[in-house]
């Protein structure tokens, strides 16, 4: 097997819920090594206690046994060691450090304010180890934000601007079904964390990376400029279609939707072809783009009417005949077994640790190909608290007997 890119490098992993976990969860895909620290007073990962769970029988909403995990943290778990450490102890935080000491990066997404509450602020934790990239994911960055600075996906998407980006024209606020709030975010953290790493390979010295849920998302928000659009008249909400595009959209067919998106002359005048619309290639209504942006809804309309009574496959069959870019669209059951993502290893199957493939589920993959790399996620999610004793012991050379009195007072 080829090396992964980051073998090597050991990554303490404070984080719990969606956005910081799933920062580790690619830190660990490209071949960290990440050890999760998890709260033994409140059962580890809040994400271990979101139903559904995986049970020796298959899915169910609630948990049946000690073995049985949930779904989110079948899926955000893998590839990690677990360990429980109680922060709020001196012992265990002197664990935390020895850990420190052994760490090129932290991973945390504490409220604001927390971690310097705890002592384990990036500035203690330079101290143990100056050359550590020290990464905190928050709702509105380290200083905090309005009222209780508390921030979920929902919060974040309603400031950032996004809710009133999709829909239509008077339409209320469209929260989007995927979490982009808690998705974005790691992303960015996770770019920023690898390049502190490697300023740290060249300085000696690692530093503080701060990502904000708001501050990713409204700055995705920003990269589209729909002040601009507004200024001149153009829809900034345009509910299935994108008129200043045009062809370009969600359509009905007898049996489902499709998508077109033909915004140059050639893919819009394939689009024409294929409703048997030829002639107008050369009519300066829709020859060319800005014809086309000035009679969008004509030409949408014209669309609708010629798939209404045709399948899907059809409908696609044909535009593709043409070379106009067209795709179904598919529920995400159908998406996350599409041949080719899971191929490419975009899209794995979980398996949980005990019972194996009991139910067929399927998680995010590493959606990184690499030549000379090996990028995947091959294990299953630890237990809470699995690799106590290989961390402190095999890491640390923490002896039986310590590990056993941290046991003892709770620590672990």
């Amino acid at each position: 097997m080829a090396q992964r890119p980051l073998e090597g490098k050991v990554v303490l992993d404070l984080t719990t819920a969606l956005a910081g976990p799933y920062a580790t969860l690619l830190l660990a895909g490209l071949g960290a090594r990440v050890i999760k620290i998890e709260n033994p007073e409140r059962g580890g990962d809040a994400s271990r206690n979101n139903s559904p769970y995986v049970t020796r029988d298959g899915l169910s909403i609630r948990r049946t046994s000690d073995e049985d995990m949930s779904v989110s943290m079948l899926s955000r778990g893998r590839n990690k060691e677990s360990i429980t450490l109680d922060l709020k102890q001196p012992a265990g935080r002197d664990v935390f450090f020895d850990l420190v000491a052994h760490a090129d990066i932290v991973v945390e997404n504490y409220s604001a304010g927390v971690t310097t509450r705890l002592g384990i602020d990036h500035a203690a934790v330079a101290e143990v180890n100056p050359k550590i990239v020290y990464t905190s994911i928050s709702g509105f960055g380290s200083q905090g934000g309005p009222g209780t600075g508390k921030a979920m996906d929902t919060i974040i998407q309603a400031l950032s601007g996004a809710m009133l980006t999709a829909g239509s024209p008077g339409d209320g606020p469209i929260r989007f079904g995927l979490p982009i709030g808690d998705l974005l975010a790691p992303l960015f953290a996770v770019i920023g964390t690898l390049s502190a790493v490697i300023q740290a390979g060249q300085t000696g010295r690692g530093q503080h990376v701060d990502v904000s849920m708001l501050g990713a998302l409204t700055s995705l928000v920003a990269a589209e400029p729909f002040d601009a659009f507004e200024m001149i008249g153009l829809p900034t909400r345009t509910g299935d279609m994108v008129p200043r595009l045009a062809p370009f959209g969600i359509f009905e067919a007898a049996d489902g939707y499709f998508a077109i998106c033909g915004p140059t002359d050639p893919f819009a005048h394939g689009v024409l072809t294929t409703i048997g619309r030829p002639d107008l290639i050369t009519d300066p209504r829709f020859a060319k783009r800005d014809g086309r942006v000035h009679n969008a809804d004509e030409l949408h309309a014209m669309i609708s009417q010629w798939a209404a009574d045709k399948p899907v496959a059809e409908v696609i069959a044909e535009l593709e005949r043409n070379g106009a870019p067209c795709a179904e669209v598919r529920s995400p059951r159908d998406a996350v077994r599409d041949p080719i993502v899971q191929q490419r290893g975009e899209v794995v199957p979980l398996s949980h640790p005990s019972y194996g493939e009991v139910v067929e589920l399927f998680g995010s993959g590493l959606p990184i190909s690499m030549s000379e790399s090996d990028t995947s996620l091959d294990r299953p999610a630890p237990a809470l608290g699995e690799h106590n004793t290989d961390v402190l012991g095999r890491l640390l050379g923490y002896d039986a007997e310590r590990i056993a009195a941290l046991a003892e007072s709770k620590v672990l």
